[in-house]
């Protein structure tokens, strides 16, 4: 049985929603929706990147999945629908699948397919719907549309190294405030070694990293590497970001000793 997912910055106050998936299962009865988040900031596919990507390798090969952020199409960030680790990505190449992908996808098409309406402000039910349900019944990827051969790069923020130093930065704050940021586990361990080192936070200093919450009492901060391979910073059953003063973009400074 197939499976789509979606992922959107619609929230659950309004109709869009309902509509997709009414009309995904109107078209396609007995398809299985999973949906992913509807929590996505406005407009953000930098989020919404962050979201699929730490979640659509434990699908089922074959999963399709529905980028439903920002999706107005220009010239310049096309309809598109790619196929990499055999699993479908459906959305508007704004540079969104060049953050979920860690290496080239193996098939990337620009939709030409008509949309289902003339009016272009829903382009997730009146053209990705159709896409996904192209898909999930085993049609071919190339009746979509023309093969492209590069996808657009988004350039993010990486960690800025040297020798005794990691300067890097929050990129995400999940539901329970616990901040993460973008060095990972295979940068800390490249730089640092086994040296001792203070994580820098605004007005707060770290020398430990733990393996769980619970490894420090409740209310205490905690530094660990998380499911993702990232640093993340939480309080034991407490809202980090807020308490610590820590949000989106904040830098968070890793010094290295000798």
């Amino acid at each position: 049985m197939a499976i789509i997912t979606l992922t959107s910055d619609w929230g659950l106050k309004d109709h869009y929603l309902g509509v997709v998936k009414g009309k995904l299962y109107k078209q396609l009865p007995g398809v299985r929706i999973v949906d992913v988040s509807h929590q996505v900031p406005p407009f953000n596919s930098v989020q919404a990147a962050f979201i699929l990507k730490n979640c659509y390798r434990d699908f089922p090969d074959g999963t399709v999945h529905i980028l439903a952020v920002n999706t107005e199409e220009s010239d310049k960030n096309p309809h598109t629908v790619v196929y990499a680790d055999k699993q479908y990505f459906i959305g508007t190449d704004d540079g969104i699948f060049s953050i979920i992908l860690e290496k080239q996808p193996e098939k990337i098409i620009e939709l030409t397919i008509p949309q289902d309406s003339d009016l272009f402000t829903f382009s997730t039910r009146d053209r990705f719907i159709k896409t996904a349900i192209h898909l999930a019944q085993n049609k071919k990827l190339e009746e979509l549309g023309n093969q492209r051969k590069q996808l657009n790069q988004k350039l993010t923020f990486q960690p800025v190294t040297s020798k005794d130093v990691i300067k890097g930065m929050v990129i995400y704050v999940d539901n329970y405030e616990n901040v993460i940021t973008n060095i990972s586990r295979e940068l800390f361990d490249k730089i640092g070694g086994n040296r001792p080192f203070n994580i820098v936070l605004r007005g707060e200093t770290l020398n430990t990293l733990y393996q769980s919450y619970t490894d420090v009492p409740v209310g205490e901060i905690v530094g660990l590497f998380n499911t993702s391979g990232l640093l993340e910073i939480a309080i034991n059953q407490g809202n980090a970001s807020s308490l610590l003063g820590l949000y989106l973009d904040d830098t968070v400074r890793i010094e290295f000793e000798g």
